[in-house]
């Protein structure tokens, strides 16, 4: 397990890193240009780390995809609060190294998640939405009857790039606790007030990707 730690927590820091990286280094998402090169940034940050640590941990880097896999019988408890562990701890480290990076620069932001409270039905219905879109990809491409297993990471990719291109105009798109949990930590009281929505709601759509998967499946 402890090769399982590293793994999810580099790919994790990884995905913090360069993924908020990206919205705050260009100025947050004020045009499609933008919206466009931080939705890349996040899904090319999946598709790289799951070619590097995919054959160490599945490269879940994300707790909302650790709670869909372990409901789904892949991991047992105990590796999953594993996987979550490291993977917080990731976001954490990650959410560091972009705050003294921008920090010396003058640059304000962390990346983190929020929305505008009137709005705060669209945001949670968003985030579970999106997130129960993205769990049910990596179940579908994961699966052990699936035909292209090595194309899963591009296609695991893909589709967090597709879904930050339509979501971040709502949340600025979490659909990982763990990307949320450590920028929120490193913006101040409003974001870690709002960071509630970005935990529930994913996990809400993990959740609701499981049997949906396995009535596709047939299960």
């Amino acid at each position: 397990m402890k090769t399982k730690f590293i793994a999810e927590m580099v790919g994790t820091m990884v995905l913090v890193l360069m993924g908020c990286g990206a919205a705050v280094l260009n100025g947050g998402a004020t045009s499609v240009a933008a919206v466009l090169t931080i939705a890349f940034a996040f899904g090319l940050s999946v598709v790289a780390m799951a070619y590097t640590i995919g054959p160490v941990s599945g490269c879940h880097i994300n707790p909302a995809i650790t709670i869909g896999v372990w409901l789904n019988g892949g991991l047992s408890v105990m590796e999953a609060g594993v996987y979550i562990v490291a993977q917080v701890t990731g976001g954490i480290l990650g959410s560091a190294l972009l705050w003294v990076i921008t920090g010396t620069m003058g640059i304000e932001g962390t990346g983190a998640n929020g929305f505008e409270e009137p709005y705060l039905l669209a945001a949670f219905v968003a985030e579970a939405v999106f997130t129960f879109i993205f769990v049910l990809t990596v179940l579908g491409t994961t699966d052990r009857d699936n035909g292209s297993p090595h194309f899963a990471g591009l296609a695991i990719g893909l589709t967090l790039v597709l879904v930050h291109i339509v979501c971040i105009p709502v949340t600025g798109t979490s659909v990982n606790p763990a990307r949320s949990i450590g920028p929120a930590l490193f913006a101040g009281v409003e974001a870690i007030s709002q960071l509630w929505l970005f935990i529930v709601a994913p996990i809400v759509g993990a959740v609701v990707a499981v049997p949906v998967w396995k009535a596709i499946k047939g299960n």
